[in-house]
Formats: C-alpha cells, structure tokens, sequence
C-alpha cells in the first residue's frame, strides 16, 4: 500500500510539473504589439539600414514598385517566426499586367532562411488590389555546428520584393505592411550547446524616443537573450527518473520474498 501511495504521488507531481511546463508556455506568449502602437511607417533598402521592428509589431512602408524593402526583428532560441506581409497593389486601370511578389527571410550571418510553410512567392493578377506572403521558419536553435544552416539566435531580416513585373509597370506606388510573430517551440526543438553571443546586427537604430541606440544591440528583445541551457526537457528527465527510482524499489519489494523464517528450521 504504501508503495502504490508513493507511485500515485508520483504520477500527480508528474502532472502538476506538466501542467506547470504548459502553463508557462501558455503564459509566455509571443510579444504582443505594444498596447496598440503604430510601428515603423517606412523601411529599409539593404541589409545595413534595414528598420528594427518589434515581435509582433505591424510597420508599413510605402514604396514604389521594384524596390526592395528591409525590415529586421529578433527571435531567441525556442522561436519560431512566422512572417507575413501584405502588399496594397494600385489601382488596376494603371498596370499593363500581372506580378509575382516574394519575401525572404534571413539570418545575422545574412544566411537564407528556409520556410516550413507558408505562401513565399505569389503572383498577383492584373485586376488584384492585394498579394498576401507568408513564411514560418524552423525553431530557433541555440547552437549548431559550423557547417549547419540552422537558425541560430539573433536579428532575422526580412526583405520584400517584386520578382515579375511588366517594365511599364515599374516604379508604381505601392503599400506594404509587414508582422513578425514569434511562437515558443518548447522543449521538443532543444538540443545541447550554447552560442556565444546572439547574431545581431552591428548598426546604430533609433528607438522609440528617438535616441539612438548602441551599436551591437540592433532588435535586442526587451528582455533580453535568454542563457540557452534550460527547456521543458529538464522537467521529463528529472520526472522519468523518479519514476524509473520508485518502478525499481517496487519491483525489489514484490520479487525479494517473505525473507528467511522467523522459527527454527523443520527438522528431518
């Protein structure tokens, strides 16, 4: 009796340490827009001037047709991002023809990104008043070997461009609007390692004030980088091996037998 209370406490604190793991994944969200303050209105046109946006923070930028458009984020390890773009196209009556639009994400190392999933390209018919892009990258990773491609923590720029257009077309206004959402990966994308220090971009931005900031810190999340050792993994392992201690304490206990006999032994 005693040892199945054991294992029903067990199993209990296993749960309430699940639940807890869940609850702080539940309760750290993505970094939501900042009480409804408008983001940046215009962006960049290369890596080293690209404008610094917050997770979660729309910005906008009006361009013209054929420029490429630069706006940089951070994401730690345990993120993955998922970008979205919207492309506002003019009117109709003034383009000759379609056009294919695409977004491309990039790491500090300026390293091309591969996206899981989501709409990178599209192409936009003659008569379309908008182009939707999306794409959501791989989990970030806290450190990968050299010769690896995996995202690594640090400041992830996206660009925005039109791949296809009529040359009549060329330099028509457009309005582009852009969102970096950031969701936590949890333990099941951890692995062993850290880095050294996150890849962030080494340009001067402003802030929302209007002070610039230190060179180095360019998209630095509000709170800071995380360390890069602790997952909800740690919680399964330390759990499995109470349970793998209590499973062999019970197993002795049922197979070693009564023990040798209290009285003398039976005579022949």
């Amino acid at each position: 009796m005693r040892i199945a209370r054991a294992l029903t406490t067990v199993l209990l604190a296993t749960a309430a340490l699940s639940g807890t793991a869940g609850a702080a994944v539940a309760d750290d969200p993505s970094p939501s827009p900042s009480d409804g303050a408008s983001g940046p209105t215009e962006a960049g046109t290369g890596f080293r001037d690209a404008t610094a946006i917050e997770q979660g923070q729309p910005a906008t930028a009006t361009a013209s047709a054929g420029d490429y458009l630069y706006w940089v984020f951070p994401a730690d390890a345990g993120h993955r991002a998922t970008v979205k773009a919207t492309v506002t196209l003019p009117e109709s009556a003034a383009r000759t023809g379609s056009s294919t639009w695409q977004l491309d994400v990039y790491d500090g190392l300026r390293r091309r990104q591969a996206c899981m999933y989501g709409m990178q390209t599209r192409a936009a018919a003659k008569d379309a008043a908008t182009v939707e892009l999306s794409c959501t990258l791989r989990t970030v990773r806290s450190w990968a070997e050299p010769w690896d491609n995996d995202p690594l923590p640090g400041s992830y720029y996206v660009r925005l461009t039109v791949t296809e257009l009529p040359e009549e077309d060329l330099g028509l206004p457009v309005r582009a609007e852009v969102r970096a959402d950031v969701s936590d990966g949890s333990g099941s994308s951890a692995v062993g390692g850290s880095l050294a220090a996150p890849l962030v971009a080494g340009a001067k931005t402003a802030d929302a004030a209007g002070e610039p900031k230190q060179a180095g810190v360019l998209g630095e999340p509000e709170d800071g980088w995380s360390s890069g050792w602790w997952s909800d993994r740690w919680i399964w392992t330390i759990a499995g091996g109470l349970l793998c201690a209590l499973g062999a304490i019970a197993g002795y206990a049922l197979t070693r037998g009564a023990g040798r006999p209290s009285g003398p032994p039976p005579t022949a």
